[in-house]
């Protein structure tokens, strides 16, 4: 009874709807932030060097890029590059990164050789995976209209993207050394932005 009331069977029926969509808003709620709050905390360069081969390798040597050591003294973390802002291909690239989670444990690339024997195959699906999205990372900083370069460097960056080609077609080794021999481009590319 509520007032005096007796409750029928409707009465409680509803309640009950109304309780568990109350709860379901809550629940929905919460898991909204839980998984916002995991998808920013697993994008974080804290995250990303968490791992020992992360951190000793792939960071130590972006220290020395034109990502991290320029004119204009702005770093960029590993997420910026490497972590679609998308919602699709962010998903599909924190499915990978399990992957990556799990070779982390195997202990696949946790000393300098194994980074070595193992940095062609994942500079390649780096590489491949960037000229898919049309260098969606680069094209959040980098906009060719904003450039301030001269003419000529202007119009080779014009010439290209006509073509059909994106960013990292030129730019590889731009954050991280080449695999093998090619480390001069890369000291080639980084000359442009210093």
């Amino acid at each position: 009874m509520t007032g005096g009331k007796v409750m029928t069977r409707r009465d409680i029926g509803l309640a009950s709807v109304l309780g568990l969509i109350v709860l379901g808003a809550a629940g929905g709620i919460i898991a909204a932030a839980g998984f916002d709050t995991a998808m920013k905390a697993t994008s974080s360069q804290e995250f990303c060097l968490s791992c020992h081969e992360m951190k000793q390798f792939a960071w130590q040597e972006s220290l020395h890029k034109a990502h991290a050591a320029n004119r204009a003294g702005f770093e960029v973390s590993c997420g910026e590059c490497h972590i679609p802002k998308a919602f699709v291909p962010k998903m599909r690239r924190k499915i990978i990164a399990a992957r990556e989670v799990w070779h982390h444990w195997l202990g696949t690339i946790d000393s300098a050789e194994k980074y070595e024997h193992h940095r062609q195959r994942m500079a390649e699906r780096v590489w491949a995976d960037m000229e898919a999205d049309n260098s969606a990372a680069c094209r959040n900083c980098h906009q060719l209209d904003k450039m301030r370069v001269p003419d000529p460097i202007l119009q080779m960056h014009r010439n290209a993207l006509d073509g059909g080609m994106t960013c990292i077609n030129c730019h590889r080794g731009i954050a991280h050394k080449l695999p093998g021999e090619g480390l001069e481009t890369s000291e080639a590319s980084e000359a442009v932005f210093h």
